[in-house]
This record gives structure tokens, C-alpha cells and sequence, in this order.
């Protein structure tokens, strides 16, 4: 089974091809232009340079956030456009856990993904791997840093490896508030279409949830301008 997946929830722009869980293809850029720009450009770039068409795919993926709102956009409805137009599956997975696949599993391990959403606030999420995959623990988070620290916390027992842009941003919370814990490196904190074609290709098989294998997005908080137009609203 080939698969197509896209990330587009980060500053990174990334796609990859896989060949059941064989990786033919992949490619990433960030630069000031954005995801609208690149990422056509990389598709058909990825195309020319493969023995087969984007209609020979036969699973679409991509990241639905939380992360960059205009990307996340961008990534949904290009997806979105290829299952309407090739009449074949498509998947969204949560960059919370495509982050966790970046992480080599380990028995015992948890893995806590943690995207900076500024202003010392955060989206998180925790994982625990079983059987080939990640499995959300409880529910993703949108909060403070220390507030998510306080609730991961009840999880300590276990050793923790942290990643995402969080990870690298709190590092030293994180490693002050944990003993038993291990940062991702630089590479393993970047958004991935690889791991999230991962995420894909096992929930395609063995899932049958609508909302977890929905497109729509997933922004766990409001955007900026949302919140500005409320806040005019009430104002008036």
C-alpha cells in the first residue's frame, strides 16, 4: 500500500511516500515562503522523481494540528482535494502523536509531545506504545506549561520521553520537575509526514473511529483573530 502524508502544523513543510511502511520518499523545507507556496511544488517534485503517479496512492494523510492554523488549513484542504478528486482513503492524525512516533518505542516508556503555543502555554499530549502504536493517554492538553507539567506528573513511575518544540523550550522545567525522564534530540522535536504517515497507515487498518481518523481540524484553542473578534463583541 503507498501512502502519501503531508505536515504542514509547524514552520516545516514535509512530505513523505511510503510503500507500506518502507519510506521511497521524503523531503522537507523551512524558509520564509509559505506552506501554500512550497507545498505543490514539493509534491510534484517527489512525483517526478518516482516510477508511479500521485493517483497510485493509495492512502492520503496529514497532520490536523494542534499547530499553525494557516497551515494546518493548508495541509487539511490539499488532502482533502486529493481523496474527493482520486476517490481513496485520507486520514488526519494529530501532530501530537505524529510526534510520538518519532520516538523509538520502548517497553515501559512514555512519551509526552509537547508544541510550544507561546506565551509559556502549550499543546501536550502522553502515549503510551502497545502493539505497533501509540495510544493517547486521557486527552490532549491546552494549557499553561507548569499546569501540564503538574498533571503528567501523576505519571512518573514511568520514564518519560518528552518532545516537540515544548521539549526544547522547557527543557529546564522539564528535567527540574522530572528525574526520571529523556529529551528528544533537535531532529526528533521537528514535525515528521513520515510519522505521521505512520500513525496513518496503522489507524487505517485498525481503527474505525470517524473521529479519530477524521480530517477536521484540531485546534484545542481559539485562533488570535477569534479571540480579538469576541473580545469587540463584547466590548460592544
Amino acid at each position: 500500500m503507498k501512502t502519501l502524508s503531508i505536515d504542514t502544523s509547524s514552520n516545516i513543510c514535509s512530505i513523505a511516500i511510503l510503500d507500506d511502511e518502507k519510506i521511497l520518499y521524503e523531503d522537507f523545507i523551512s524558509d520564509k515562503l509559505t506552506h501554500s507556496e512550497n507545498l505543490m511544488p514539493m509534491i510534484k517534485k517527489a512525483f517526478d522523481s518516482l516510477d508511479f503517479n500521485l493517483s497510485d496512492i493509495d492512502l492520503y494523510a496529514c497532520s490536523k494540528g494542534p499547530g499553525s492554523f494557516t497551515g494546518i488549513r493548508i495541509g487539511v484542504a490539499t488532502i482533502c482535494a486529493f481523496r474527493d478528486f482520486y476517490n481513496k482513503p485520507a486520514i488526519g492524525i494529530s501532530s501530537l502523536e505524529g510526534l510520538a512516533y518519532n520516538i523509538a518505542p520502548l517497553n515501559g516508556n512514555l512519551v509526552c509531545s509537547i508544541i510550544d503555543a507561546k506565551n509559556d502555554n502549550v499543546y501536550a499530549g502522553l502515549f503510551e506504545y502497545d502493539e505497533n502504536h501509540y495510544t493517547l493517554i486521557n486527552k490532549y492538553m491546552s494549557d499553561n506549561i507548569n499546569n501540564v507539567l503538574d498533571i503528567i506528573k501523576k505519571y512518573s513511575s514511568n520514564k518519560i520521553v518528552f518532545v516537540g518544540s515544548g521539549s526544547k523550550l522547557f527543557a529546564n522545567l522539564i528535567k527540574s520537575n522530572f528525574n526520571n525522564c529523556t529529551l528528544a534530540t533537535d531532529e526528533e522535536n521537528n514535525s515528521s509526514a513520515k510519522s505521521i504517515a505512520k500513525a496513518a497507515i496503522y489507524k487505517h487498518f485498525n481503527c474505525n473511529s470517524k473521529e479519530e481518523l477524521s480530517l477536521s481540524p484540531l485546534y484545542l484553542k481559539k485562533s488570535s483573530a477569534e479571540i480579538e473578534l469576541e473580545k469587540k463583541l463584547k466590548d460592544n
